[in-house]
C-alpha cells in the first residue's frame, strides 16, 4: 500500500500530472456516480423482476447501437486539428451531427418494430421510441464537448457526467419503488437528457454561425469512417451477448446475465471509460517529441495497472459475499458469471490504451481492422459458449478478452514507436 500511494505521488508531480488531474477529476465522477448506482441496483434488484430486467436490457443495448454515433470520429478530429482548421471543421461538424441525428431518431422508431418481431415481445416497441428522444438533444452540445476535451478541461466533462447519470440513477430508484417496473430505467433517462445540453453550452462559448453547410463533410465523414466503424465493433461486442442470451436462452436469463454484468463490471468499466476519454488529448499534446509522447503512454499503463488489477481482484474475490447481502438471495445464481465478466475488465484498458496511441498517431484503419478480427473471434466464441447457458457466455468473454487483447496491446505498442523511431531516424 505504501509502494502504490509512493508511486500515486510521484505521477501528480511529474509530465504525467494532467493525464493525471484530469483522469482524477473522472474518476471523483466516477466514484458518485457508482455510489448512486450501486444503490439503485440494490433497489432495481429487489424491485424489479428477472423479466424487467430482460425488457430493460433489450432496450438500453438497442438504444445504445444508435446512440454509439455520438462517437462517429468527428469530435476527434476536432480535438487533433490545426488550430488554423478548427472553426471551419467545428461549423461543418455543427450541421453534420444535426443531419446524422435527426436520421437516427427515425432509424430507432423502425427499428422498434422489427426488436419486437425478433423477441416476439411488443412491449419493446413503446420504451425503443421514447428512448430515441434524447438524440434530438445531441446536437446541440457535442461541438462544444470536443473543444472542452481539446482544451483539457475535464472538469466541465466529469461535472457534467456526474450531475447528469447521478439524478439518472436517484430517479430510477425513486420509480422502482414506485412501482414503474421497466420504466423505472426508461424515463429518468428522458428526463435528464436535458441537464448534459444546459452544463455544456454554459461551460464553452462556441456557437453555430451563418446558415447550413456541407463543407468539409467529406473530411470528416474520411477521417471519422474508421473511428465510428471502431466504436460500432465496440458497441456490437459490448452488447453482442445480451443479443445471444435474450435470443437463444429466455428474457429472464438475460435479466440475470444483465444484472450480473452490470454489478460485476458497471464500476470498471466507468473507470476504464474515464481512463480511455483522458489519454487521448495528453497523448496529442506530445506527438512532436518522441521521447514525451513514449514517456507518457507508459506511464500511463503503469498507471492504469495500478488502480485496475487490484480493484478488480478485490471486487471478484468478494462477490460471494456481497451479492446475497446487497442484492438478496434471488440473485445468488448470478455470482458465477459476475466473477468471470468482472475478470475480463482486467486486460480491456490496455486495449483501450494501444487503441488511443493509433488514433493519436493518425492510424484508426489499423485500429479498425484489429476490431473487425476480435469482434470475429468474439462472436464464435459467445455462439459456442452459449451451449453451457449463462456461464458459458461469460467464459468465452473472458477466455476471448484475456487472450486477445494483451496480444493486441503489445503488437500495437511496437508497431507504433517502431514506425515513429524510423521516421525519427530518416528526418
Amino acid at each position: 500500500m505504501k509502494y502504490l500511494w509512493q508511486e500515486l505521488t510521484k505521477k501528480f508531480t511529474g509530465e504525467n500530472s494532467q493525464f493525471i488531474r484530469n483522469l482524477g477529476w473522472l474518476g471523483l465522477s466516477g466514484a458518485a456516480i457508482r455510489l448512486t448506482r450501486l444503490l439503485t441496483t440494490v433497489i432495481l434488484a429487489r424491485f424489479l423482476s428477472q423479466y424487467d430486467y430482460g425488457l430493460a436490457a433489450i432496450v438500453l443495448t438497442s438504444n445504445e447501437f444508435v446512440r454509439v454515433f455520438t462517437r462517429n470520429g468527428v469530435g476527434i478530429r476536432l480535438i487533433q486539428a490545426e488550430e488554423s482548421q478548427l472553426e471551419s471543421l467545428a461549423q461543418s461538424a455543427y450541421w453534420l451531427n444535426w443531419a446524422v441525428f435527426m436520421g437516427l431518431f427515425v432509424i430507432q422508431c423502425i427499428a422498434a418494430f422489427s426488436l419486437a418481431w425478433f423477441y416476439d415481445d411488443n412491449r419493446l416497441i413503446l420504451p425503443i421510441c421514447v428512448m430515441g428522444i434524447g438524440l434530438l438533444l445531441i446536437p446541440h452540445g457535442l461541438v462544444q464537448v470536443a473543444l472542452i476535451q481539446r482544451e483539457n478541461r475535464f472538469k466541465v466533462i466529469a461535472l457534467v457526467e456526474m450531475i447528469q447519470i447521478s439524478t439518472d440513477n436517484i430517479l430510477s430508484l425513486i420509480f422502482a419503488i414506485a412501482g414503474f417496473g421497466m420504466w423505472a430505467i426508461i424515463f429518468p433517462k428522458i428526463l435528464v437528457a436535458p441537464i448534459w445540453v444546459i452544463i455544456i453550452l454554459k461551460n464553452h462559448d462556441w456557437r453555430p454561425k451563418g446558415k447550413f453547410t456541407t463543407k468539409s463533410w467529406g473530411e470528416l465523414f474520411r477521417f471519422g469512417r474508421s473511428v465510428l466503424g471502431v466504436e460500432l465493433l465496440y458497441t456490437l461486442r459490448s452488447n453482442l451477448d445480451y443479443l445471444i442470451v435474450g435470443k437463444f436462452l429466455s428474457i429472464e436469463a438475460l435479466g440475470i446475465y444483465y444484472f450480473a454484468f452490470n454489478a460485476g463490471l458497471g464500476i470498471s468499466l466507468g473507470i476504464i471509460t474515464s481512463i480511455k476519454s483522458a489519454l487521448l488529448p495528453h497523448l496529442c499534446n506530445a506527438r512532436d517529441n518522441l521521447s514525451q509522447f513514449r514517456a507518457r503512454y507508459f506511464s500511463s499503463l503503469k498507471t492504469i495497472t495500478l488502480i485496475i488489477v487490484p480493484m478488480v481482484l478485490l471486487q471478484s474475490s468478494l462477490a460471494p459475499v456481497y451479492v446475497p447481502i446487497v442484492f438478496g438471495d434471488k440473485w445468488i445464481n448470478a455470482i458465477p458469471v459476475l466473477v468471470l465478466i468482472c475478470l475480463s475488465a482486467i486486460p480491456r484498458p490496455f486495449a483501450d490504451s494501444a487503441s488511443q496511441l493509433l488514433l493519436s498517431v493518425n492510424k484508426p484503419e489499423i485500429d479498425l481492422i484489429w476490431n473487425v478480427l476480435f469482434t470475429g473471434l468474439l462472436a464464435i466464441s459467445l455462439f459456442i459458449g452459449v451451449s453451457w447457458q449463462s456461464q458459458g457466455v461469460a467464459a468465452a468473454i473472458l477466455i476471448s478478452h484475456g487472450i486477445c487483447l494483451p496480444l493486441f496491446t503489445i503488437w500495437a505498442t511496437r508497431y507504433v514507436f517502431k514506425q515513429l523511431s524510423d521516421l525519427q531516424s530518416y528526418s
